[in-house]
């Protein structure tokens, strides 16, 4: 799978997962910032890990900033 459908197959909220997570914000504050629930934070995680293909919140961030899927800069 080419990253560019890796990248087309996370959904919004997903994505919106994805950049507080590589901002460091834990589950907690994550369900906080987007007025969902812990639970809901860590299935659209757990959907990040299969379709990146990783297993941990590190390695989610790397793949993502390596690969160019998210706008953030450091």
């Amino acid at each position: 799978m080419s990253n560019d459908i890796k990248t087309k197959a996370l959904t919004q909220r997903e994505k919106e997962v994805l950049d507080l997570l590589i901002k460091g914000f834990s589950n907690h504050k994550i369900a906080k910032q987007l007025i969902i629930s812990v639970h809901t934070v860590k299935a659209h995680i757990e959907s990040i890990y299969r379709k990146f293909g990783v297993h941990n919140k590190v390695q989610a961030a790397i793949y993502a900033v390596y690969h160019h899927i998210t706008d953030i800069e450091f």
